[in-house]
């Protein structure tokens, strides 16, 4: 049921990893990968910067009819790469397989937390 749901490539242009900042609940991006195919997905996640080459080594694997949920903020889930907080961003996923990606940030600036969702671009 779950083959061919989905896509290739997804970006993401407006990221921006914000301060951690001092509340219980850490300021924080994330990337989730949703792949509903039987085999597993390899993927691929390149950044895009204003004033220097973009970072393109960064691979995951998202297994069979499973979510992958790449915390932005912990090197371990980036091949050790630690993204700069606030500094402007943009983010390209490739999957050999299609996949569904959704990313989301958590901005604890104001006491008011702003949490928010969104599908990229995709095709």
């Amino acid at each position: 049921m779950g083959k061919g749901q989905g896509n290739t490539l997804w970006i993401f242009p407006d990221c921006e990893m914000p301060p951690a900042g001092d509340s219980l609940l850490k300021g924080h991006e994330s990337v989730i990968v949703l792949n509903l195919g039987n085999d597993e997905a390899k993927v691929s996640l390149t950044l895009y910067f204003t004033d220097r080459d973009p970072v393109d080594s960064i691979e995951v694997k998202v297994g069979g009819e499973r979510v992958r949920c790449l915390r932005l903020d912990n090197p371990d889930d980036l091949n050790g790469y630690v993204i700069p907080r606030e500094e402007q961003y943009a983010l390209k996923v490739v999957s050999d397989t299609p996949v569904v990606v959704q990313y989301g940030r958590l901005d604890t600036r104001q006491d008011n937390m702003a949490f928010y969702t969104t599908m990229g671009f995709s095709e």
